[in-house]
């Protein structure tokens, strides 16, 4: 399912790419065979990196992995499921750029929000980010240098009704954050959210049929009354914005932004 557009949206600005080497890099991105983990991997892999992309799904994966032949770096698909604790941990050593991802949605009212998916998304999407900064923490400090990128959401700094796991987790991964910007920083290495709005994603397509029938709206109004409600600019982030914006953490001129959050988010926690 296609996301429907508001008559009057702005379009998506061209801007030029960030100019970074990242040559001699390796970086781990998970959630990577699609969206925003997808468009990661593909960019850090532009600019040079050697990227190993995570994720559980192979056929997305095999398609990233098709797509990525004549960048100036390298994508190495790994299959890889964060609810296994132990082998996201193993898996982070030797990163020096971490991208923690994946996430998990279901949108339904607390009382019917079935207690092994809040499990399930507390797991992948904070326990596993974690786990991965442990594993990837003894190589950065011994180089001196290291970046962790998590992939928070507006909903890390903001609720929204039936999205209990979802909030809980992006709002424990803000905290996690900046715990490792701090006890990062005498090593050379940052911790910063990204937050995003609502992204052109597969699970956010998804998230439209279900808030439809949580708000007993029809789907075509669900992108205007209901996910942009609050975003001063009315059209979806794409994920290729949200790779620039990670890119950038990774260049000198970031050195200094740490144990923050930078929301992409049209003006949505301006209110």
């Amino acid at each position: 399912m296609t996301a429907p557009t508001t008559p009057g949206t702005p379009a998506r600005p061209d801007a030029s790419p960030v100019a970074l080497d990242l040559g001699g890099r390796t970086a781990l991105v998970t959630g990577a065979a699609g969206g925003i983990g997808r468009a990661c991997a593909l960019r850090l892999a532009a600019a040079g990196a050697k990227v190993t992309a995570v994720d559980r799904d192979h056929e997305g994966l095999e398609s990233l992995a098709a797509h990525s032949p004549g960048l100036a770096g390298a994508v190495e698909p790994q299959f890889l499921d964060l609810t296994d604790l132990d082998a996201a941990e193993a898996a982070a050593a030797g990163a020096d750029i971490l991208v923690n991802n994946a996430g998990l949605q279901l949108v339904r009212p607390i009382e019917e929000f079935p207690p092994d998916v809040f499990h399930t998304v507390l797991t992948v999407m904070l326990e596993a980010p974690f786990r991965l900064i442990r594993g990837a923490l003894p190589h950065m400090y011994a180089q001196g240098w290291g970046r962790i990128i998590n992939i928070s959401s507006v909903h890390g700094l903001r609720a929204s009704a039936f999205k209990s796991a979802y909030v809980a987790a992006k709002h424990g991964l803000e905290g996690l954050s900046k715990t490792a910007a701090l006890e990062g920083a005498p090593h050379g290495v940052t911790s910063v959210c990204v937050n995003p709005g609502y992204v052109r994603t597969p699970l956010v397509e998804k998230q439209i049929a279900d808030q439809a029938a949580a708000h007993s709206v029809a789907e075509d109004r669900v992108l205007v009354d209901v996910l942009l409600k609050d975003s001063a600019i009315k059209r979806l982030v794409e994920p290729e914005e949200v790779a620039e914006a990670v890119l950038y953490l990774c260049t000198p001129q970031a050195s200094f932004i740490t144990g923050t959050s930078l929301a992409l988010d049209g003006g949505w926690t301006a209110h």
